[in-house]
């Protein structure tokens, strides 16, 4: 009797583990395919940051923005003989 429930232990326990290792492979191909996946999107975004803040870089140069100041805007540095200062004496500046 003894033997007859070991032998039947035995005749489905290694179709189940058969079955466990088949099943995780699966799984295993399943998770690896989507890894790759997210590192493409990742590497993706990457690039288009790295786009993005050259992009940032070239419109926010000096060299660009004194340009379209002086021929878009028509605004120019003023000479420091035509700029005043207006001081006022005695006045007082309390915060709060």
């Amino acid at each position: 009797m003894k033997r007859r429930v070991i032998l039947y232990l035995v005749t489905f326990t290694i179709p189940l583990f058969l079955g466990l290792t088949v099943w995780q492979a699966t799984r295993y191909a399943e998770l690896e395919k989507e890894v790759k996946e997210l590192e493409a999107v990742q590497e993706e975004w990457i690039e288009s940051n790295k786009r993005l803040i050259v992009g940032i870089a070239v419109l926010s140069s000096p060299e660009r923005i004194t340009y379209i100041a002086e021929h878009d805007l028509g605004l120019y540095k003023k000479r420091p003989e035509e700029v005043l200062q207006v001081q006022i004496k005695g006045a007082t500046h309390t915060d709060g």
